[in-house]
């Protein structure tokens, strides 16, 4: 495989791209669940190109890992009826891998980058242009004799996906006509994915396993998936002819995930914070080397989650643990603790 084609199929070795995601991937707007109003809004958007015969306007996808992202970019191309090309901002390192990729689109194609967040400011560069005029410009030769050659590009569509729309550059934030933020799932919407996914799996589900699921997933359809197909493991394994409530809870508690959704991780977290640094405030590298994780997969990943269910809180000062985070562990608010939540309520009302 050449060094384009690897780039192009790179979101193939991403896990939202494993065998099983794919199968279980929605291909049309109408049967993904949830977001409605950006799907809603998607249908028309994509309509209005079609009709007008022009490309769909640049899309910028953002919010937490596992709400969809990448689903929705193979659907968006899949419902204009053109081709998608699919890469990550990491691995293109060259000015001559975006030319490449960017030369081979056709007219009206679609190009997802995943965590475009990370783009070099090199290759944005290169980018601006292609996205405002479908031109780049290219230098061949070296030293005194190079020279600059302009290239005219078909008309196509970026859709750009991140977790930190933060990191973006104002200038490539705003060449996206279209942005979107996709949220935090309701369970109701979560128990529907659930019991679509055992449907394609080939297992029978009731409904209040599928709702504990759902419960359980941090809000996010990926881990739905993910759960659905554990679950299922232990109920195969236990013989059972369908998942039920009573297989589901055990399966859950076996696995280490709790009524919240929370796994090892997220408890040591909050564990860290609270015997450590008498709940907070606390810098978020001090609490990944207490827990000996990555400050991007806390930042990214575990964070969002529990500042959404209110177990952490961001302060200017720093992490701190909540009231909620002490109760829903088991742990006593020391003096000191209580002196910090005091604190914590006094700046939320401030």
């Amino acid at each position: 495989m050449d060094q384009i084609s690897r780039i192009l199929d790179a979101g193939k070795i991403h896990e939202e791209d494993s065998d099983h995601e794919l199968s279980l991937r929605p291909a049309r707007l109408d049967e993904f669940i949830g977001q409605k109003k950006i799907t809603d809004n998607l249908k028309v958007f994509i309509e209005s190109a079609k009709l007008r015969k022009k490309s769909l306007d640049h899309i910028l996808l953002s919010g937490p890992p596992g709400l969809g992202k990448t689903t929705l970019a193979f659907i968006i191309a899949q419902e204009l009826g053109v081709n998608l090309k699919a890469t990550s901002a990491p691995i293109i390192d060259k000015a001559g891998d975006l030319a490449s990729i960017l030369t081979g689109l056709e007219e009206h194609d679609v190009l997802f980058i995943d965590e475009i967040h990370r783009l070099s400011p090199a290759i944005e560069e290169i980018l601006y242009p292609a996205m405002e005029d479908r031109s780049i410009d290219i230098i061949i030769g070296q030293g005194i004799g190079a020279k600059s050659i302009k290239l005219n590009l078909a008309s196509f569509t970026l859709v750009g996906a991140t977790t930190r729309t933060g990191l973006l550059t104002a200038a490539l934030r705003d060449r996206f006509g279209i942005p979107l933020r996709l949220n935090y799932y309701e369970p109701e919407d979560l128990k529907k994915i659930a019991s679509r996914t055992a449907g394609i799996i080939g297992i029978e589900m009731d409904d209040d396993a599928a709702l504990e699921i759902a419960k359980r997933s941090r809000r996010t359809p990926r881990i739905v998936n993910r759960l659905v197909r554990r679950v299922a493991d232990f109920t195969t394994v236990l013989k059972h002819e369908r998942i039920d409530l009573e297989t589901t809870k055990y399966s859950l508690e076996r696995l280490d995930i709790d009524e919240l959704g929370l796994d090892e991780m997220d408890r040591r977290i909050l564990t860290a914070i609270i015997e450590k640094y008498n709940g907070g405030p606390v810098g978020l590298k001090t609490i990944a080397i207490s827990v000996g994780e990555e400050t991007d997969t806390l930042e990214d990943y575990y964070e969002p989650f529990l500042v959404q269910i209110g177990l952490l809180k961001r302060t200017p000062r720093g992490r701190m643990v909540t009231a909620h985070a002490y109760k829903h562990l088991g742990i006593e608010l020391s003096r000191m603790a209580e002196d910090n939540q005091q604190i914590l309520f006094d700046e939320d009302v401030n």
